[in-house]
């Protein structure tokens, strides 16, 4: 899901301030930042939003300086033509129909005060590259994704709605109380399947109330039920491999399909995943066998364990047949769209040089999806008993709280327009054009990993961040000699690999916050797994590019 959804803390039962603080209990806790104690006022980071309005601002003044300028378009592939570029004219005394660019103020503030709508609804021009509404060409901005997120989102807030995948994971927790190591290993897997395939992460707050009762009473700590949540959900968000709010907003920017470098993305979730896990165990095997070797030992007063312990025998009710129809519809819904999205007859004729041999849907995309997760939605409410006025209540509350996602993708799609009607994306490309020459497939591969590391970390939304990259970084793929989707593979790991520690995450911090494990302690208990996972990510890259080369 998108990291600037509006959360919703009734089901986790944590105030709002909770989500913003260091995550601490005891002397590791820090005050509300409305506490009014004559002490400094807690920082809080900038919502995505206002990174992007300030980044917007910046590239809109950077136009002014910049160089205007352009390729010539390869009419099959649709890339630049490596060695093409030059600089264009003033519009000042060119001849009609020449591309010129206006650089006055009046001029440039129109293209400005244009860029947020051209984000959503822009066409740009098949001649001049020009985005705006009243061009011919093809859509640029970004209305199918800006609906398929509120889509996803309606479908999503309706299943939880239903308790459905609350009370499945519930039973599945209770079933394995007796093997918690394979409780360890299954919990992982879904989290993992869910954050692969959707981009599980806001949706684990409702877990931590469950899990660390639980986790306790089989004689671990507080750090493994935060483990199997975050290293669970958080690698597979890492290793995405459909997930529409990552790598499908990538891969569109990216101008590539969602099934492009699927292969490598599989290989580092089959990878990734089980490393999480046995990092996970051996911790929690440690622990168990010596309970002063926590990271988290003597954190809590004496006795404030009990207090969860106190909910570990709580009985999870058993899924009902509704519940149970529930989570086939919303299993299925999610198998439906990745069927969609592969080419299979491109892959069969690729493989077997044949055409697939099952029904596939022939044109599918973001809308076609949208509408599947929306009579989904419909379809769960009414296998749920909502009725017509609930059914519809939840469906609208569900796009509201997905608005801040999609409204984060057109504000940085309106970057990119800023940035195409001023002309100075091609500049940029030319520039980075001239410091990749003679770079290696390899190399370029590993530098679009830890490029996006930083820019993670600015602007903390993956559809914001994939969407403000991918147009100017998969051109680049092209003068590298290696395919795009190999940006968007480098893109989705740094995206993720910061997503798991990033004290801006209202995710992260409200998740310690409610298994009371201060924020210091998650870190140094994180750390060698991420310079394990930094490694593994950055061989993927080097050894992905041989495989993905032009």
């Amino acid at each position: 899901m998108p990291d600037d959804q509006v959360l919703s803390t009734e089901a986790a039962d944590v105030e709002p301030d909770d989500l913003v603080s260091d995550g601490g209990a005891g002397d590791g806790g820090a005050p509300p930042a409305d506490a009014d104690d004559g002490g400094p006022k807690q920082v809080r980071f900038p919502t995505a939003l206002t990174v992007l309005a300030i980044v917007l601002g910046v590239v809109w003044i950077a136009s002014f300086f910049i160089p205007s300028g352009t390729y010539k378009v390869d009419p099959e592939t649709g890339g630049p033509v490596p060695g093409s570029y030059h600089e264009l004219p003033a519009c000042k005394n060119v001849e009609e129909g020449t591309i010129c660019v206006d650089k006055s103020v009046g001029a440039q503030f129109k293209l400005l005060w244009r860029a947020p709508p051209n984000g959503l609804y822009g066409i740009q021009s098949a001649t001049t590259q020009y985005v705006s509404p009243d061009e011919e060409g093809f859509l640029y901005g970004s209305a199918q994704i800006f609906f398929f997120v509120l889509a996803v989102g309606a479908f999503i807030t309706v299943t939880m709605k239903t308790g459905a995948i609350e009370t499945g994971i519930g039973r599945l927790a209770k079933r394995f109380s007796k093997t918690p190591i394979v409780l360890i290993v299954v919990l992982m897997a879904i989290f993992a399947l869910g954050g692969t395939s959707y981009g599980m992460w806001e949706e684990t707050l409702g877990f931590f109330a469950l899990l660390v009762p639980l986790v306790l009473a089989l004689g671990y700590d507080r750090m493994v039920a935060v483990s199997i949540i975050f290293l669970g959900a958080g690698t597979g968000v890492l290793c995405s491999t459909v997930n529409p709010f990552a790598t499908g907003v990538a891969s569109d920017a990216a101008g590539i399909g969602l099934s492009d470098g699927l292969g490598l993305r599989v290989i580092m979730l089959v990878v990734l995943v089980p490393l999480a896990a046995a990092y996970v165990i051996r911790y929690a095997h440690k622990v168990h066998a010596d309970p002063a070797s926590s990271l988290v030992a003597g954190d809590l007063p004496p006795g404030e364990d009990a207090a969860f312990l106190k909910d570990a025998d709580v009985e999870v009710p058993e899924l009902t047949g509704r519940q149970k129809a529930v989570l086939v519809v919303f299993f299925g819904a999610f198998l439906m769209m990745i069927y969609g999205f592969i080419p299979w007859n491109d892959l069969w004729d690729t493989f077997f040089s044949k055409k697939f041999p099952l029904p596939t849907f022939g044109s599918f995309y973001f809308t076609e999806a949208s509408m599947l997760f929306l009579v989904g939605a419909v379809v769960i409410g009414l296998i749920a008993k909502f009725g017509e006025k609930k059914t519809v209540d939840t469906i609208v509350a569900g796009a509201a709280d997905f608005l801040g996602a999609a409204l984060v993708i057109v504000a940085a799609r309106g970057i990119t327009v800023v940035m195409k009607n001023t002309y100075i994306t091609d500049t940029v490309l030319h520039w980075m054009e001239d410091a990749v020459k003679g770079s290696t497939a390899a190399k370029f591969s590993a530098v679009a990993f830890l490029v996006n590391i930083p820019i993670a970390f600015l602007v903390p939304s993956s559809s914001g961040h994939a969407a403000l990259v991918m147009p100017i970084l998969a051109p680049l793929a092209d003068f590298a000699g290696v395919q795009r989707s190999m940006t968007v593979t480098g893109f989705q790991s740094a995206s993720g690999f910061v997503n798991l520690l990033t004290p801006t995450s209202a995710v992260v911090m409200g998740g310690l916050t409610l298994a009371k494990v201060r924020y210091d302690r998650y870190l140094r208990f994180l750390a060698p797994f991420l310079a394990v996972v930094f490694v593994l990510v950055m061989i993927a890259m080097v050894v992905g590019a041989n495989f993905y080369a032009t």
